[in-house]
């Protein structure tokens, strides 16, 4: 991908934030480019999920501007965040799923939230389970599922919204072998539709599997950027 003649999904300039007297991100500036398989790699404490928070406004800046998409998140109307958030699918490291509904349903809520005609949400929940090979525990609850089967549905519903860009924070890192290559196939699957991935990690093995753009935080600052071309 040449990166300079593609358009910028998320505009990240000279972002800073602190909790209390902490400084989480300190004058990060980057784009994020539309269909983009992006890294956020670096230690513990670097600042990635953070980041990943700015983008969704699940945090707010201290100072400078994100764009997502032509809007400026420092702009917005709170009548507006409803819509700005169904761009995003989220996907989190422990999961989030609410442990009193089924894989079904956990899956149907993002759909209706978004405006799905109810006839059509079970047929796109079925679909949605058959991608990610879990048809047979639609009524399943998720404490009785392995940690990679309720990752499996947590890329289900991130998925289930249409979203334009998917935020994942460590997708991996609790999940065997096996399981981490389904949930980075099934992230690739979605980019080749269109969205646009963005994945904290500090999984080098995982990049350099799947190659990409890698941006690596220290200490709140962008150290460095580079493209990892995916190891054959």
């Amino acid at each position: 991908m040449a990166y300079e003649d593609k358009s910028a999904m998320i505009r990240i300039l000279h972002v800073h934030k602190r909790y209390g007297s902490k400084n989480a991100l300190r004058d990060v500036t980057l784009d994020i480019f539309d269909k983009e398989f992006l890294f956020i790699s670096g230690p513990s404490g670097a600042g990635k999920t953070t980041l990943l928070k700015l983008l969704y406004l699940g945090e707010k800046v201290t100072g400078g501007n994100i764009i997502v998409d032509g809007q400026n998140l420092s702009r917005i109307p709170r009548r507006e965040l409803p819509f700005l958030r169904r761009k995003f699918g989220i996907i989190f490291q422990d999961f989030k799923l609410i442990p009193g509904k089924s894989v079904y349903e956990n899956i149907a809520l993002v759909a209706e939230a978004v405006g799905t005609r109810r006839k059509l949400i079970r047929k796109k929940v079925g679909s949605l389970l058959r991608n990610v090979g879990m048809e047979d525990r639609a009524d399943a609850l998720p404490r009785s599922l392995s940690g990679g089967e309720q990752q499996r549905v947590a890329v289900a519903r991130a998925i289930a919204g249409n979203p334009k860009i998917i935020v994942a924070d460590e997708p991996t890192g609790s999940l065997d072998p096996e399981s981490a290559d389904v949930i980075m196939d099934l992230l690739r699957q979605y980019r080749n539709l269109g969205a646009t991935i963005i994945i904290a990690t500090h999984d080098t093995q995982r990049i350099r599997s799947t190659g990409g753009r890698v941006i690596i935080l220290r200490e709140g600052r962008v150290e460095s950027a580079c493209v990892i071309p995916k190891m054959e």
